[in-house]
């Protein structure tokens, strides 16, 4: 299957279009095509440096790409003024691979940040909706005003998790969302990545190496090397997807098209 995912699919809830992104000579997107269906949750794999986490930062918008489009429910983002581009941002959440918590701020001032900070809520409203995020990822209230130094690495993950669903976005982005954790802990976050997209609605987009979480966690995946998406299918075909590039990846063989990254001393 092509990197566009075919028309039989539900409609595009984010099209990328030809997406390149230089730094200098070095070359990171080459014209990246794919469509993420409205609804499902849609997993990037590829190795390190193939261009994942600045194909996210130009979604975002942290990165201008060079050329091509970024659509979001049909519109080209990149020709939309701040105000638009700000709108936009405000129907995504995002969880952080580190989990890129605010130290100085309360468990429920992280959660509630953005309520906060983007639409201006007052601490007394934002305090119980940022409680109820909490008990959706499976921590109790006794949580919310400890301080993340106080919590472990996979409490962490999960306050970012609710940091995410606490706007009730309709696109929600993954950045490596099991790098760190113990496979029980691994398991439990991609149990709760699922969960808060079916109960969003949303419209998930994650970039992981891990292959475990990727058969959890995707009905979509797509696999991007040296810039281009060169396979997108559903999970049930990642096994049977006829493409050496893919098939070396999700095995981690040695053997195969992809050379081994080695660096000399």
């Amino acid at each position: 299957m092509s990197a566009a995912l075919s028309s039989g699919h539900p409609p595009a809830k984010i099209a990328l279009r030809n997406v390149t992104k230089s730094f200098g000579h070095k070359h990171v997107l080459r014209g990246a095509d794919l469509v993420i269906p409205k609804g499902q949750s849609t997993v990037i794999i590829g190795g390190s440096g193939t261009g994942k986490s600045v194909l996210l930062k130009c979604i975002l918008g942290l990165i201008q790409p060079d050329a091509g489009a970024i659509e979001i429910d049909g519109v080209n983002i990149l020709k939309e003024g701040a105000q638009s581009r700000r709108d936009i941002r405000q129907k995504i959440g995002m969880l952080f691979q580190g989990g890129a918590l605010f130290d100085s701020l309360s468990v429920w001032e992280n959660v509630a940040f953005g309520l906060m900070k983007g639409e201006r809520m007052p601490a007394r409203e934002a305090k119980p909706i940022a409680i109820k995020k909490l008990g959706q990822v499976g921590l109790g209230p006794d949580v919310a005003d400890l301080f993340p130094a106080e919590l472990s690495g996979g409490m962490q993950k999960r306050v970012g998790l609710a940091r995410a669903i606490a706007r009730e976005p309709e696109i929600l982005f993954f950045d490596e969302p099991t790098t760190g954790l113990d496979p029980i802990m691994a398991g439990v976050i991609n149990d709760l990545i699922r969960q808060c997209v079916a109960d969003l609605g949303a419209t998930a987009v994650s970039i992981t190496h891990d292959m475990t979480s990727v058969r959890h966690i995707a009905d979509q995946v797509a696999m991007i090397y040296e810039g281009k998406f060169i396979w997108s299918g559903p999970i049930d075909a990642l096994e049977t997807s006829g493409n050496p590039y893919v098939d070396q990846f999700i095995h981690g063989r040695t053997e195969g098209p992809i050379p081994l990254q080695v660096r000399s001393a």
